[in-house]
């Protein structure tokens, strides 16, 4: 018969085992935030290769810093719909460049700092009402649809309308449709890595249809692709601010929720407090490393549920992360044909939130209405957070229920609306 000192040892190299499935399967759900979050930065102002490599070095040094320091196997990426907060709304929304839409990530990761060692995260949550808080997701989610449906062709600016169907005669238009219907299959089927796939053979379609770009398969590294100084100049501006304020509080509730959601799972909840630490700490690097802020993965779920459980976990993946680098001359050939169908189903999760709304409570449910259409309909993600949050004061008190109207909100539907009054008379 073995003895407890075998079978202690057989225990232990499972347990490692586990870690590195698990570390390795996280890496291959996630790995496709390096193509799509590389993709929107690009339309921000910088390179692909430059949003690649920023992603990378974010995702990389989040993971590790989760593992050494937060001892959770959780990987940390930037999140997705916050990228498109960051490139249309804060930079192409705004007349920020890309290094002061750097600094306006730089002052929201201090205020989220500021909130992960002081009791104000508490406060700052209980202020803004759960009705907006969903509405903003939802809202993020259609945008983010609409970016897909856009870069897919799928959708277009129409002759006699805002938008209108795509050439369907066009073959990037059928490549994108085949790849739409191929990630929707592989989503629904569960498949691991399905994201993974969907770009590999959405790739491999439209090399077939003929519409692939070769990419370079040379890799030019300079210091400005890798490290960035936020620029400060538009700090004294209005829209800086305002730009502050929406990305502040969504990294906050999302890293909240996401955190929360993964800790229970894990049955680690006495590490909330550590870990939504760490990620705060994670977000301030993303201002110099060139990125959208990064969140602890949604994919995390898949993770635990590969037994992943230490430390050791997000240490492999974080490595795996690193190692991406050298891939960058072969995945910037991916094109947005096989990235659309992924910014679609992503968005759609995100609307699922539409179920947390109190639709039978109209003076919940008609400023969250405002934020929901309006974010895709302005294409800004602030503008359409300051319909819903100028209009919910206004319904409140129209209703006597301003006892229900916290000082800080009050606050920030003024600055909200003081900016569309500045807007108005062209200040």
């Amino acid at each position: 018969m073995p003895d407890k000192k075998s079978n202690l040892k057989l225990a232990n190299n499972s347990i490692l085992r586990n870690e590195w499935v698990a570390g390795l399967i996280g890496y291959l759900t996630t790995m496709y935030i390096v193509v799509v979050n590389g993709s929107i930065l690009s339309e921000a102002g910088i390179s692909l290769e430059s949003g690649m490599i920023a992603t990378i070095l974010a995702s990389f040094i989040g993971t590790l810093l989760m593992g050494i320091f937060g001892k959770l196997p959780l990987i940390v990426i930037p999140g997705m719909g916050i990228n498109a907060l960051f490139a249309y709304s804060i930079i192409g929304g705004t007349n920020l460049t890309f290094h002061e839409g750097l600094a306006v990530v730089f002052i929201a990761a201090i205020v989220f700092l500021i909130t992960a060692f002081t009791k104000l995260g508490v406060l700052f949550k209980k202020a803004i009402p759960d009705s907006l808080k969903h509405a903003i997701t939802v809202g993020l989610g259609l945008f983010l649809i609409l970016i897909g449906l856009e870069k897919s062709g799928l959708v277009s600016k129409g002759s006699n309308t805002i938008i209108a169907i795509g050439d369907f005669t066009s073959s990037t238009v059928i490549v994108s449709l085949i790849t739409l219907f191929l990630a929707i299959f592989l989503f629904v089927k569960n498949i691991p890595a399905n994201f993974l796939i969907t770009m590999l053979l959405g790739t491999i379609i439209a090399a077939i249809g003929g519409i692939i770009q070769p990419g370079n398969q040379s890799l030019q590294v300079e210091w400005s692709d890798v490290l960035f100084i936020p620029s400060f100049n538009a700090i004294g501006e209005l829209s800086f601010w305002l730009s502050v304020f929406p990305l502040s509080m969504i990294l906050i509730f999302e890293n909240m929720g996401l955190l929360h959601g993964q800790l229970s799972m894990l049955k680690r909840e006495d590490q909330y407090q550590r870990a939504y630490q760490v990620t705060a700490f994670s977000t301030l690097t993303c201002a110099f490393l060139g990125t959208s802020p990064t969140v602890s993965a949604a994919e995390n779920a898949a993770v635990i549920a590969s037994k992943g459980r230490t430390r050791i976990t997000a240490i492999i993946a974080s490595f795996l992360f690193l190692a991406t680098i050298v891939l960058i001359p072969w995945i910037t050939m991916i094109p947005n044909t096989a990235i659309s169908p992924i910014l679609i189903i992503v968005g759609f999760l995100m609307v699922q939130n539409i179920k947390q709304l109190p639709l039978d409570n109209l003076s919940e449910s008609l400023p969250a209405f405002l934020i929901v259409v309006m974010i895709p309909f302005t294409y800004s993600i602030a503008d359409g957070m300051a319909f819903g949050f100028i209009a919910y004061p206004i319904v409140k008190m129209a209703i006597g229920e301003k006892h229900e109207l916290s000082a800080p909100l009050l606050v920030i539907s003024s600055l909200f609306l003081l900016d569309f009054v500045i807007k108005m008379i062209g200040i």
